[in-house]
């Protein structure tokens, strides 16, 4: 069992940044891909962005351009920095890691985070 822990959501007005924080046992994201996705009420939850073992990102597009994906092997977590936030953006953010890379799918993932909520207000 991996256990990853969400920090850093919070509320917000639109416009704003917020980073978000996903620390995970040493040595988590050498071994596994790490990724964000999201899930607003009554929808399904949705990829967000993903960074590989070789720090290769992937992005939804509906957050390209406005936000950074990134890990910190010296701290064990990853980061996801959302810029120009929008009303939205209002959701759920969960960290997880699977073995495989890309814009992954929820049944790609092996663990996941208990999740941060992240509110933008306009």
């Amino acid at each position: 069992q991996v256990r990853l822990v969400e920090s850093g959501g919070g509320l917000v007005q639109a416009g704003d940044s917020l980073r978000l924080s996903c620390a995970a046992p040493e040595r988590t994201f050498a071994r596994y891909a790490g990724s964000w996705f999201r899930q607003a009420p009554g929808k399904e939850r949705e990829f967000v962005a993903a960074i590989s073992w070789t720090s290769f990102t992937y992005y939804s597009d509906f957050v390209k351009g406005r936000s950074a994906i990134s890990t910190d092997s010296a701290k064990n977590t990853m980061y996801l920095r959302l810029d120009s936030l929008k009303p939205e953006d209002t959701a759920v953010y969960f960290c997880a890691i699977s073995r495989r890379t890309g814009r992954i799918n929820t049944r790609d993932v092996e663990y996941w985070g208990q999740g941060t909520q992240v509110t933008v207000s306009s």
